[in-house]
């Protein structure tokens, strides 16, 4: 079969899962679990050492904790997303704070954006979920300036998180052909996807505790308000009980507290791209 023919099949395939993942990430409500994380956008801010006035691209950006980090720190920041009812979380947000910053409903596949026409493009746990992982890399360096920066922040293989999605994945086989987001916490992966075009690549292991009431009350939110876990739930239907013993298990095996609540450290790779 030819590469034309291939692809002719690939895109549509890889268009029905976007569909399927939007729906996905739209379901429940994730901006419940996403302001928890907001300490991610700053520490990633914070490592990138963003310059006041900087012209800043948040990709797959939810409910804005990397747009809302750099908007702290008086930067240009525009942040996009292909959930525009996320987007608007995010704005709500700004609102309350009264920080100025563009809001796009915009896929990190194929950005609305000129050349070089930002100096920082960043993602929390965002891209790293994209279908067509080598599409949106490009499209990140793309519209990044040469010397710039690409910040990110990226579940590993290896942590809680990533454990999750693989747990997910033993109930519900992922589509055929679709990469492992967590490749994105891997350093193999990244030089793979950057490194050609990368002056360097810069991953630091990094923790984020979940800290909730107890497992109950962990489970309790993100299957009502985590996209994957909702949608896996739902799909499962009376089946879901295996792997509401599996997530439990995973829980225990993660959980640090010793007084009954929940306390998750969970590993994500931070990472500083500098553009050639």
């Amino acid at each position: 079969m030819s590469t034309a023919l291939k692809q002719n099949e690939t895109l549509p395939a890889l268009q029905a899962i976007k569909e399927k993942q939007r729906a996905t990430w739209a379901s429940g409500d994730y901006a419940v679990v996403g302001t928890t994380l907001q300490i991610v956008g700053e520490q990633l801010c914070e490592t990138i050492n963003l310059r006041p006035g900087a012209r800043v691209l948040d990709v797959a950006a939810g409910n804005g904790n990397a747009t809302l980090a750099a908007a702290r720190r008086f930067c240009q920041v525009t942040s996009t997303d292909y959930v525009e009812t996320l987007l608007n979380k995010g704005r709500d947000r700004a609102a309350a704070e009264h920080l100025d910053i563009t809001f796009e409903v915009a896929d990190v596949e194929a950005l609305p954006f000129e050349d070089a026409a930002f100096d920082v493009v960043l993602s929390t746990y965002g891209v790293m979920f994209t279908p067509d992982q080598a599409k949106a890399a490009s499209e990140m360096l793309r519209v990044c300036r040469s010397g710039g920066q690409i910040g990110l922040a990226n579940w590993t293989p290896e942590g809680f998180i990533g454990q999750v999605f693989k747990t997910i994945g033993k109930h519900l086989p992922p589509p055929a052909g679709v990469k492992s987001p967590a490749l994105w916490g891997t350093e193999a992966a990244l030089r793979e996807l950057f490194g050609s075009a990368a002056v360097s690549i810069d991953l630091t292991p990094r923790l984020f505790n979940f800290r909730y009431l107890s497992p109950d009350h962990f489970m309790e939110v993100f299957q009502t308000y985590y996209g994957p876990i909702h949608k896996a739930f739902l799909a499962l239907g009376d089946a879901g009980g295996a792997l509401d013993s599996d997530l439990r298990a995973l829980l225990d095996r993660f959980n640090v507290a010793t007084d009954g609540t929940l306390i998750v450290p969970s590993e994500y790779a931070e990472v500083v791209i500098r553009k050639a």
